[in-house]
């Protein structure tokens, strides 16, 4: 028996990461894809993320190995193009974390491997060395859509405000809308976690370090990237999606820096280039990725794909091929 989606034709609302990248899978598959997007991927939250391959503060972890994993391939082959995909596989430390601590997914991360005491950074107890994809997130997001309208789909701005909107004009509707889940759907349990950034010019610094509390806001990390070293950060709770929430605080701006320059201190007389602030889409029952029980128009299918809070280029493309699974 076929299903509603054999028409081919899929409207994908969201143009983040996620969507582009859903919207990338499901044209090479030989569908009709259209993105519906609010904003361009230039303005989303995709576009000021970090952005480090690692699954992390995202649920359920039954389902995010495999997704991490999945993506993790990809971005290996993208890294041989890096100055087109913006993907480079760039060497690390994660500090004060335990490869025993972690979950399956890790056996089958190539070299990474557990400090010895005398290699760990101090002030932390335990750290991990790895060589993982750092993806330049405004070439990335360029790429993909690129990808995506060289395979016959594409991007039309359009604010959707019902599933029912998009059902109107395809079988197949995928909400990759993030933080617009909570009205769109909507779902109470999407809420943002804001996180700020500061750019600075790379005082020659070509490795990433990261050290993050799970019960705290602040963390510390930094990237670097072509053309300017990426600072971080915060995760910030309880905020919605105003503008007020997206401008960045000074006084936390100096504190990033402060932290960072702890590790390296030549950070600290770096030139500030800018300042971003992202608001990550959290779900606090997880990740939903599934089809809606609830058709939004009859013969049609509906499948959500949001709540990856700040991993979702760490699991974008096992979500894209899992909601591909569910087209068959």
């Amino acid at each position: 028996m076929k299903g509603n989606g054999d028409s081919g034709e899929v409207i994908v609302v969201g143009s983040g990461v996620i969507g582009l990248t859903t919207a990338v899978v499901l044209a090479g598959q030989g569908r009709r894809v259209r993105v519906w997007t609010r904003e361009p991927a230039g303005e989303t939250t995709s576009a000021v993320a970090g952005a480090l391959w690692w699954p992390y503060r995202i649920e359920p972890q039954e389902r995010v190995g495999a997704w991490s994993l999945t993506s993790l391939r990809v971005h290996e082959e993208l890294a041989a193009r890096p100055e087109e995909t913006g993907v480079r596989l760039v060497p690390g430390v994660h500090a004060g974390v335990l490869l025993d601590g972690l979950g399956p997914w890790a056996r089958q991360v190539a070299d990474l491997r557990q400090l010895p005491a005398d290699e760990v950074p101090a002030g932390h107890g335990s750290a991990l060395a790895a060589r993982l994809p750092l993806v330049d997130m405004p070439v990335h997001l360029a790429w993909l859509r690129a990808r995506l309208e060289a395979a016959g789909g594409a991007v039309e701005t359009r604010e959707v405000r019902s599933p029912a909107e998009a059902a109107a004009e395809a079988p197949v509707v995928v909400n990759c809308t993030g933080l617009g889940a909570r009205e769109l759907v909507p779902d109470p349990e999407v809420t943002a976690v804001r996180g700020q950034l500061v750019l600075v010019e790379n005082p020659g610094i070509t490795s990433w370090f990261t050290a993050a509390d799970e019960a705290s806001s602040a963390t510390t990390y930094f990237f670097p990237q072509p053309g300017r070293l990426i600072l971080g950060g915060t995760a910030d709770e309880g905020h919605g999606a105003s503008a007020p929430d997206r401008v960045p605080d000074p006084a936390t701006a100096a504190a990033i820096v402060e932290r960072c320059a702890r590790i390296r201190p030549e950070i600290a007389d770096a030139r500030v280039l800018g300042h971003r602030v992202g608001l990550r889409p959290v779900r606090s029952k997880g990740v939903r990725l599934e089809r809606d029980g609830e058709a939004p128009a009859a013969g049609t299918q509906l499948i959500h794909n949001y709540g990856h809070g700040g991993a979702g280029v760490t699991v974008a493309w096992g979500c894209a091929y899992a909601v591909a699974s569910l087209l068959g």
